[in-house]
Formats: structure tokens, C-alpha cells, sequence
């Protein structure tokens, strides 16, 4: 339960380490699991002291037990072991201390850390970690590349001596760090984190020589894992020998057999991108050569053409058709006007053949009513009308006689 406590009613520190130790005894007996980084076992002393300490976070806590429970696996447990403790939470009231009073002490065999490390590759798997499209590409020619490795190790020297062998104008900033033991884990994720947030880092090496199965137990580190997964900037793990494979190989962008493997990967060889160059430049070359030819050839059939040879020619041939064409259309025009002619003839001839002038002519005379309509017969007129008779020459007056059908001229 929560203590009441104000600036005017305030406890005692031995009450406040009273109270925790109390909380700390309710706890019960746990089991550990961790790695021992500190052993100390005096000569005649019937208590041996341990510091146990998780690897992946920076965080220990002390450990006693009675020698006749170390003895038990003293033979198979030194420092640097993973250890399970079956042990007590104590607190130590005067010095305001937490410890752990082991009962029981196991070692870790490989088999169980092989089984618990295929159990968190099933679990990380599941969550998309190592899918093919989470990779990044690499950069063709890196400007500077992040290098996280052991301090004056064979892995460091391999990779600089053979990526600047391959291009020597390549840039590295080196972050030197423990590649095992408890410390390796959060300083391997401190430097790659903090190349990852340099801009002007374009791929990020994370590689160590070879080693045990427990040696290379940091790099299957779950953290480890994660902050691999979460960088920006594109990862290479170049972790052991050819055999080996860490969790790391399996989150990296790319995997390299040796840092060696790691350096000709990242790096291009200057004299094979030479020749490349050299072969790309020939090709071209050959290929603007042979352009050059073939339109060479083709101006050349181009003007063997007899249309080129002597242009005139196509002018003198549509000389030649136009003028047949004019021929032809004066020709169907003229039969066409000596016809309309002749039609026109003819026509003009029943014209005038139909003319009331030519039956006029013909001595024949036309009696028309004042309106000007023609009598037609002689019922139509009755005495002393007045007619008008038209003849070829003229016209002149007459009058109807007293009779039917007689009629008089009149003066």
C-alpha cells in the first residue's frame, strides 16, 4: 500500500528502506536469466559473489550464493557464462541494496540458446522483419559508409584494406565497439543508431571475424534486430564466416559471407568499372560507326536514283501528261460545242417551222378581238365587229358584215 507522507509528516529513511524491503519479500523466490560478468570466490569464504547482467540492456544486479551451490557447476560456469539463477530477491536495509540469494544455478547449453534463438526467428519473422521487401538497395558508389566493429580487429582491417583497394577515394567513419560479451548489444545499437542519423552516411557495415556460437550470440539480439529494421540507412551484415548466421544476417539489406565479402560488395573495383567504362565507350563507338555506315549507304542508293541523277525527267513526263490532258480536254470540249451547235440547229429549224410568222408568210392571216385574242370561229363574232388582222407585212382593220361568217375590211 501507498504511504502518506507530507513536508510536515515525512518518514524516516530507515523506515522508507524498511517498507521496501518488505514489498521486495513479497516478490518470492524468481528464476534469472542473465550473464555473468563479475565472479568473485575468496579462498576459505562460504559465500561467492556474482554480478549478473542482461545483455541487452545495461542493467545488473548483484548475486550470492553459498559455495556448495556454486561448486555444483563451478567446472562449467566462469565469467561471461549465461546462467539460470533460481534466487530470492533480498534488500539490504543499512546500505539500501538489492540483491539476488541464489538457491540454484544452471548453465545455458548451446542447444537451448539454438532453440531459443529459432523460437524468436519464428517470432520476428512473423512480424514482417525479414520479408524481401523491407530491403533497400544499396548505393552504387557510397560517399561515405558507417563501419561498427571491434577496435583494431582482423574484421576492421579486412574491410578498410579491401574497399580501399577496390576504390581508394572511399570515406569511413569507424565506430569501434565490444563485438561480444554483455556490453556488446547496447554499444552495437548506440553506433548504429547514431550512423544511421548522419545524413552523409550512405550504408552502414555492422561486421566481426568468426566465433562460437556464444560469441555471436549479440548479434541475434533481439534489440539488435529491431534497430537494425528501423534504420533509414541501408545495413550490411558481415557477421563470422560462411557457416555462421546470425538473426542479423536475416534483418540486414544485404548479407556478406566475411567483412571481406562486405568490402566487394559495398564497394565498386575502380578497374573493373574502367573496363566497363572502356567496353561501354567501344560499344558506343561501334555502334555510332555502324549508324554512320548505313546512312552512308542508303545516300549513296539514294542518289544512284534516277530522279536524283536527272530531276528534270519527273518535270518532263507531268509535261508530257498535262499536255495529253489539255489535247484530250480541247478535243471533248470542241465535240461537245460542235454537237450543242448542231442541236441548237435543229431546234432553231422546228422553231421556225413551228413560227405563226411562217404560216403568216404563207399568205394565211390572224383575226383578233380589240383584246387581242384570236376568233377562232365564226360564231364568235356577230355584226359589225370590229377585228384586226394580222398578216406577215402588218396588220390592218376589218368589220364583220351583216351575215354570220362575212366580214368587210375597213378603211
Amino acid at each position: 500500500m501507498a504511504v502518506s507522507t507530507s513536508p510536515e509528516t515525512p518518514i524516516p529513511v530507515g523506515e522508507v528502506s524498511r517498507l521496501i524491503g518488505g514489498w521486495i519479500e513479497r516478490l518470492g523466490a524468481v528464476w534469472v536469466e542473465g550473464q555473468i560478468t563479475q565472479l568473485s570466490r575468496r579462498p576459505g569464504a562460504g559465500v561467492v559473489f556474482l554480478t549478473l547482467r542482461d545483455p541487452s540492456y545495461d542493467i545488473s544486479v548483484s548475486v550470492t550464493c553459498y559455495r556448495q551451490v556454486f561448486d555444483k557447476v563451478a567446472e562449467v560456469v566462469s565469467e561471461g557464462a549465461r546462467v539460470v539463477v533460481h534466487a530470492k530477491p533480498e534488500w539490504y536495509a543499512p546500505r539500501g541494496q538489492l540483491s539476488l540469494r541464489a538457491a540454484e544455478i544452471k548453465p545455458v547449453g548451446v542447444g537451448e540458446l539454438l532453440a531459443r534463438l529459432e523460437q524468436l526467428k519464428k517470432s520476428l519473422a512473423a512480424e514482417g522483419l525479414f520479408a524481401a521487401d523491407r530491403k533497400k538497395p544499396l548505393p552504387f558508389l557510397p560517399q561515405l559508409i558507417g563501419l561498427v566493429c571491434g577496435r583494431a580487429s582482423a574484421a576492421e582491417r579486412d574491410v578498410l584494406e579491401n574497399a580501399r583497394h577496390r576504390w581508394p577515394a572511399v570515406r569511413f567513419a569507424v565506430r569501434n565497439v565490444p563485438v561480444q560479451g554483455v556490453h556488446a548489444v547496447p554499444q552495437v545499437v548506440a553506433a548504429v543508431q547514431e550512423l544511421d542519423a548522419l545524413p552523409e552516411v550512405d550504408v552502414i557495415i555492422v561486421a566481426r571475424g568468426g566465433g562460437s556460437v556464444e560469441d555471436l550470440l549479440p548479434f541475434s539480439d533481439e534489440q539488435l534486430v529491431r534497430a537494425v529494421s528501423a534504420a533509414v540507412t541501408p545495413v550490411v551484415s558481415a557477421i563470422g564466416h560462411e557457416p555462421d548466421s546470425p538473426l542479423l544476417d536475416l534483418v540486414a539489406d544485404l548479407r556478406a559471407s566475411t567483412p571481406t565479402d562486405a568490402a566487394k560488395k559495398v564497394v565498386p573495383d575502380v578497374g573493373e568499372e574502367l573496363a566497363r567504362v572502356q567496353q561501354l565507350r567501344e560499344r558506343a563507338r561501334r555502334a555510332v560507326d555502324g549508324f554512320v555506315q548505313r546512312e552512308e549507304r542508303g545516300l549513296a542508293a539514294a542518289l544512284h536514283r534516277p530522279c536524283i541523277q536527272r530531276p528534270q525527267r519527273m518535270v518532263e513526263d507531268r509535261e508530257e501528261q498535262v499536255t495529253a490532258m489539255l489535247e484530250r480536254g480541247r478535243r471533248t470540249l470542241g465535240h461537245l460545242l460542235d454537237r450543242a451547235d448542231s442541236e441548237l440547229t435543229h431546234t432553231l429549224a422546228r422553231v421556225v417551222a413551228l413560227s405563226p410568222k411562217a404560216t403568216l408568210e404563207r399568205g394565211y392571216a390572224v383575226l383578233q378581238r380589240p383584246d387581242g385574242t384570236a376568233v377562232r370561229s365564226p360564231q364568235e363574232v356577230g355584226p359589225d365587229d370590229a377585228l384586226r388582222a394580222r398578216v406577215a407585212e402588218g396588220e390592218f382593220r376589218v368589220r364583220v358584215d351583216g351575215a354570220p361568217g362575212a366580214a368587210t375590211a375597213a378603211e
